[in-house]
């Protein structure tokens, strides 16, 4: 079966989403890779002052 044919708008509301959606994905993982920088440097920072 082939699959449904999009026309030129729809492409392009539908390539918009997705790249909407990676972008809320992307800033989700920055904020994790951020929290868990800020707990290394905090755990390193402890380690230095025992």
């Amino acid at each position: 079966m082939r699959p449904k044919t999009l026309n030129f708008e729809q492409l392009v509301k539908q390539n918009k989403q997705e790249l909407l959606d990676d972008e809320r994905s992307i800033q989700q993982i920055e904020m994790r890779l951020e929290k868990k920088h800020k707990d290394l440097l905090k755990k390193s920072k402890h380690k230095q002052i025992q």
